[in-house]
């Protein structure tokens, strides 16, 4: 009898898994009461309204302090570079001493650096020692940009040949750095524009990977010229060259494909990347207009003008900030400065951590792995657009006046940024554009570093304008003075009241005298003024500075000043704002926005400290 089929087994249903929980959306501002910009406009209005949290560039730009997608322009920019994850890594080099500068040059490729700004001519490297200094260089990996001042085609053709035996045509890589307008711009003089065509026709026809010309804007820069004043020169420049290499039958893709633009990036890090994405949109407009659409190469270099000799360190921050800048503005090939570049020779330890400032933003901090990161902030699109326009303007003004070289020959570059230049000295020397480490905050006891001097290059044209340098040649003074006297140059506090009353004026006059390298004597806490009269006349200086509060002032600053001027005191100050009130006698006063250069001359003359 078969065997009877067994029954099958029960289904028992699965157990039910419960549907996963689905929070509320995420507000982030939910807990607050919503509100609009009208509101926030009425709150600003109660510390002093929209102005006074404003600002304006140099070029006249209202930076407001907040912005919305109404600001944003309708064509928006891009700061798009050729490599998306990296730029490129170019160190500068200005060496004298061929073996040294072939080492130096050995040391940054092999530690980080991707490509050489070689500089040529007198106190660098001899158009002679090109092939030594470059012996060891890859030069179908590691582009070289030369820069050679008046002897561009000496050096040009220093270079090619000494690739001719190493590198196939077609894989050399570099800039000849052909610039005739930027000698003219920093000399005064120079050859003229169509000296760059015979070797710009020989690069376009057999080095399809080098570039002849570079369209360096840094003088205009370095002369205390806006952005849009560098960024005008530049299309200017560029267009100038564009019209001489069409002109000697290159046709327009090919001549554009021949530049590279340099331009500086300081601590500024929104003027920065401004400045770059709007040199992208600028030339991308000019280039299609002139039938070539091809993109501008930008080298980002870091503001030697925004260097200083006094608390060197603290440019290691001012060098991330730029090449933070240039790199968020999409330069393609970026220069760090050394901390020390504006004390000289440059050394290998300050070499070393410009390069690796590069590695930190490149492959710590990423900041080039997204593509135009700025892009679609309101504030930085609206920036980039005005700047673009400002800019736009410049360049008109410029061919309208004939063109780059002419404008440069009539003095019109000069005149326009030397306005800029003058109100770039007048916030520095009322330190309104503070100097940390010079114009503020200074070390006194700071022990200055020391390096080989460089050979000054060549003037005649635009000026140079650093703001620091006022300031440290006060410093320099002073030094000079602690090493032939035995004291720095003093000045006496005579502190009127408690601590409490005159602590605030007296750490403003402090810190305002001591960027001049002047010491301040503190005459402590004062009934009478015979208790001031008597510290001043142990302090041993004719210089004094009044500090207390406007209400002490009232009452005892005329009486103080009579018995100080009695005493000997031949240069007398007050800590504030100029008031109507009874203190005759003064010399003049210190306060917030006073120049403070001028306030420091009258303090050295009246010490009689040489000069």
């Amino acid at each position: 009898m078969p065997e009877a089929e067994s029954s099958p087994a029960p289904l028992v249903p699965a157990p039910l898994v419960p549907a996963p929980h689905v929070p509320a959306p995420l507000v982030l501002a939910g807990d607050f009461d919503a509100s609009s910009h009208d509101d926030w406009v009425a709150l600003a209005d109660e510390v002093g309204g929209v102005d006074k949290l404003s600002s304006t560039t140099p070029d006249g730009i209202r930076v407001r302090p907040l912005y919305t997608s109404e600001d944003a322009p309708a064509a928006a920019s891009r700061a798009w570079r050729a490599a998306p994850n990296a730029w490129d890594v170019r160190q500068r080099h200005a060496e004298p001493d061929p073996r040294a500068a072939r080492e130096a040059i050995a040391a940054d490729l092999e530690n980080g650096v991707t490509s050489i700004w070689l500089v040529v001519g007198d106190g660098a490297t001899a158009v002679a020692d090109i092939p030594t200094v470059l012996a060891e260089v890859y030069l179908d990996l590691a582009p070289v940009v030369l820069d050679a001042g008046s002897a561009g085609p000496e050096a040009a053709l220093a270079f090619l040949s000494a690739a001719t035996d190493r590198v196939p045509n077609s894989e050399l890589l570099g800039t000849l750095g052909l610039d005739p307008i930027g000698v003219r711009a920093r000399t005064g003089d120079g050859p003229p524009v169509n000296a760059v065509v015979p070797l710009a026709r020989e690069v376009a026809g057999e080095y399809p990977k080098l570039r002849a010309i570079v369209v360096d804007a840094l003088p205009v820069h370095v002369a205390g010229g806006s952005d849009a004043q560098e960024l005008g020169f530049s299309l200017a420049a560029g267009v100038a060259y564009l019209r001489v290499l069409t002109g000697a039958g290159l046709e327009p893709g090919t001549a554009a494909r021949l530049l590279e633009f340099r331009l500086a990036a300081t601590a500024e890090q929104f003027p920065t990347i401004a400045k770059l994405r709007a040199a992208r949109r600028l030339w991308s407009r000019v280039a299609a207009v002139c039938g070539a659409p091809t993109v501008a190469v930008l080298h980002a270099v870091g503001s030697p003008t925004m260097l200083t000799r006094r608390d060197p360190y603290l440019n290691l921050l001012r060098g991330t900030l730029a090449g933070f800048g240039a790199g968020i503005g999409g330069a393609d090939a970026v220069t760090v400065p050394p901390f020390d570049a504006a004390l000289g020779a440059a050394e290998p330890f300050s070499r070393r951590i410009a390069r690796n400032t590069h590695a930190l933003l490149v492959e710590e901090s990423h900041v080039a792995r997204v593509a135009d990161p700025a892009g679609g902030s309101w504030y930085v699109e609206s920036l980039t657009d005005a700047v673009a326009r400002a800019a736009w303007a410049f360049f008109q003004e410029i061919e309208a006046a004939g063109g780059a070289v002419a404008a440069l020959d009539a003095g019109l570059v000069a005149e326009r940024v030397a306005a800029v230049a003058a109100r770039r000295a007048r916030g520095a020397a009322t330190r309104r554009v503070p100097l940390t480490g010079v114009s503020e905050f200074p070390d006194a006891a700071e022990k200055p570093l020391h390096r080989r001097r460089l050979a000054r290059p060549a003037g005649g044209g635009l000026p140079v304008h650093r703001p620091a340098e006022p300031y440290e040649a006060l410093r320099d003074r002073s030094d000079a003075h602690l090493a032939t006297v035995g004291t720095r140059p003093r000045a006496f506090l005579a502190t009127l009241g408690p601590l409490a009353a005159y602590a605030v004026r007296a750490g403003f006059t402090r810190n305002l005298l001591q960027a001049g390298g002047v010491e301040a004597v503190d005459g402590g806490p004062t009934e009478t003024p015979a208790d001031v009269v008597a510290a001043f006349v142990a302090a041993g200086t004719p210089v004094v500075v009044l500090c207390s509060t406007d209400a002490l002032y009232a009452e005892r600053a005329s009486a103080t000043v009579a018995a100080l001027r009695d005493a000997g005191a031949a240069h007398v100050l007050l800590a504030g704002p100029p008031v109507d009130g009874p203190a005759p006698g003064l010399d003049g006063h210190l306060s917030a926005g006073c120049d403070a250069l001028a306030v420091l001359d009258a303090v050295y003359a009246a010490l009689e400290v040489a000069t």
